[in-house]
């Protein structure tokens, strides 16, 4: 694809009391860590950079409260068969893999290209150019750099149309294994709204009225399965899940995530440089139209490490 036929991207983020008074170019770089400061750079000198409707200068103050737009153009993704991809299943219309934490399920606007969907379109090139980006060929639904586990993508475009109307409409089990602190017994739900943290970008908060700029009522149940001497794993389900759904409402009841740092959640070495939650299943029963799929993945054993190997405090259903 020539340059002038290159996507763009809209990133939007609400600017928080930690950036008030920073200089327009530092606060894209806080905000959205994807970009080189060349890159940065470029962004002001195309006059992509927005508050309010109106261009920045890169050496602008910044205020707290407005709502920093970057208009980013991207790149053609490449396919890259030098990743590892772990196939869970696949059928004529669907694939589900098993995305190792540290690998961006998609990448952001960067000149890297190390992603799941590189990997992906190197084994299903038929990919290109389904879904709602070309940075993001076939992928249904993402996860977070430092989630690992079950992510849904399609082959054709009527295959794509069909998964996201599904996850629209709930009609897709997806269940997840977090590790959080001992404390947390039994099971539970959770309902609350979620929106944008305004101190913090990359945050999401529980907010009591929907008047409070842009939320979502969003609910996440939840069941213990094994209790260790330091964290307990749990089970979670969400329908259609909000950003960081999961972390947020984990954090709300006083568990965060082991290793979650953006929401306090407790030191864990043995992570490494993620976080302890993990896309478990994902899977639809198909109707007349189209067969279902199933994808399990097994919990990482970095995660299992945590508490104290395999079968560690079963919890009785």
């Amino acid at each position: 694809m020539n340059d002038s036929r290159r996507e763009a991207q809209t990133l939007r983020v609400l600017l928080g009391q930690g950036l008030s008074g920073k200089r327009a170019d530092e606060a894209v770089l806080r905000s959205f860590p994807g970009f080189s400061r060349k890159e940065v750079r470029e962004l002001f000198d195309a006059g992509r950079v927005r508050v309010a409707g109106r261009r920045l200068k890169k050496g602008e103050r910044v205020v707290a409260g407005g709502e920093l737009v970057v208009d980013a153009p991207t790149s053609p993704i490449r396919a890259d068969p030098g990743l590892p991809l772990v196939v869970l299943f696949e059928s004529e219309d669907f694939v589900i893999v098993d995305k190792p934490a540290g690998l961006p399920t998609a990448p952001l606007v960067r000149t890297e290209n190390r992603s799941l969907a590189a990997a992906l379109l190197a084994r299903y090139p038929e990919m290109s150019g389904v879904g709602f980006r070309e940075r993001e060929p076939g992928l249904v639904h993402r996860l977070d750099n430092e989630t690992s586990g079950v992510v849904l993508a399609a082959r054709s475009q009527l295959a794509f149309q069909r998964a996201r109307a599904l996850l629209e409409s709930s009609a897709i089990e997806k269940r997840y294994l977090a590790i959080v602190g001992a404390g947390l017994s039994g099971a539970g739900e959770i309902e609350t709204r979620l929106g944008p943290d305004r101190a913090d970008p990359r945050r999401v908060r529980v907010v009591e009225e929907a008047a409070d700029g842009y939320t979502k009522l969003c609910r996440t149940r939840y069941r213990v399965l094994e209790r260790g001497s330091r964290f307990v794993l749990v089970e979670l389900a969400v329908e259609r899940a909000f950003r960081h759904q999961i972390r947020a409402h984990l954090a709300h009841l006083g568990f965060p995530i082991a290793g979650d740092s953006v929401y306090a959640g407790r030191e864990a070495p043995e992570l490494g440089a993620r976080h302890a939650l993990h896309g478990s299943v994902i899977a639809w029963a198909g109707d007349a139209e189209r067969a279902g799929f199933r994808g399990e993945a097994p919990l990482p054993a970095e995660m299992r490490a945590l508490l104290g190997g395999a079968g560690a405090g079963a919890v009785s259903s």
